[in-house]
């Protein structure tokens, strides 16, 4: 039987909202700073979006509404329900803001985190179903679209249009896999994702084929894999511990969204008690696979171990 948030009653999918642009380089540092510039205003939402804005990221109305859009995403910023406000989140000020750990995505666990903030939650529905459900390696861009267009069908959801479906498939793909450089593409269209960076997905044989690309992330940093195995777990348990088969198969866990083998995954957990010193710590104690913690799980939590990364990043550049 399927499990996880798609197959919940109460579950609303989403299958637009970026315009048909996948995100670029630039955008969400851009987003953040409008947003930073204004929010002293209470009811800022229009000056973070309007005419002038458009101006002043000198892109289309569409393009500003993409970018708002994967700024909320990803996490950058939040428009609270109810009023009339946009404001930067505890994420955006530490990779763009006062911390100012990464604002130019030159370290590779800002990608991966980017990649885990989309496709590790339930909302961005493609993005979800893709790395957690599609029960195969490879695929075909027809056959995803359809299999997705089932789904709707299944689950009964409205506003999901095989248009609708057809086109975020498309952005999907487009994040994630470099478009083959041609005489007809402008400047501004050869402007590409920065997930294309992870080799997550890789174009294969004919046109339209594609393969999912499972096996050790060298470039993942444990504090990201930290911070992802705590995020999840607050969403999905309030135990002390978590077994294997949930951090490695569960829809939204570590070990579907990184695309990982059951091999790497244990590895990763096998690393913790040294990584988290003693916080998290892998046991195989009476055949039961899993991870204990020692602390109390929370935002400030995970959010200590994201800087592991950045430390020894900033560690090794100094070197």
């Amino acid at each position: 039987m399927a499990r996880g948030p798609l197959y919940q009653d109460t579950y609303s999918p989403q299958f637009s909202g970026h315009e048909t642009f996948p995100l670029r380089y630039g955008w969400l540092k851009k987003v953040y700073d409008r947003v930073s510039e204004t929010e002293h205003n209470a009811n800022n939402r229009s000056a973070c979006w309007d005419d002038d804005a458009i101006a002043r990221f000198g892109v289309g109305k569409n393009m500003v509404g993409s970018m708002r859009h994967w700024a909320k995403t990803v996490g950058i910023i939040e428009e609270p329900q109810g009023t009339n406000s946009v404001r930067t989140t505890r994420l955006g000020h530490m990779l763009f803001g006062p911390e100012r750990l990464d604002p130019y995505l030159e370290n590779p666990s800002t990608l991966w985190l980017i990649h885990w903030q989309i496709a590790a939650h339930p909302e961005k529905t493609t993005w979800f179903w893709a790395f957690s459900h599609f029960p195969a390696v490879t695929f075909e861009r027809e056959s995803l679209t359809k299999k997705l267009e089932r789904l709707a069908k299944e689950r009964n959801w409205s506003r999901a249009s095989n248009a609708t479906i057809k086109n975020d498939v498309a952005c999907f793909i487009r994040t994630y896999v470099a478009r083959q450089p041609s005489g007809k593409t402008g400047h501004d269209d050869a402007l590409e994702s920065p997930l294309t960076e992870l080799g997550l997905i890789k174009a294969i044989g004919k046109r339209d084929g594609f393969r999912f690309v499972r096996g050790p992330k060298s470039t993942l940093g444990h504090g990201v894999f930290v911070y992802a195995l705590m995020d999840f777990w607050l969403r999905y348990s309030n135990a002390t511990t978590l077994s294997f088969e949930a951090i490695a198969h569960e829809p939204g866990g570590p070990g579907r969204v990184f695309a990982f083998e059951e091999n790497d995954v244990a590895d990763r957990l096998a690393a913790l008690d040294e990584e988290t010193a003693g916080a998290l710590r892998w046991s195989e104690t009476a055949g039961l696979k899993q991870v204990v913690r020692n602390i109390d799980i929370s935002e400030d939590t995970k959010f200590s171990y994201l800087q592991m990364d950045y430390a020894e990043h900033a560690g090794r550049e100094a070197a």
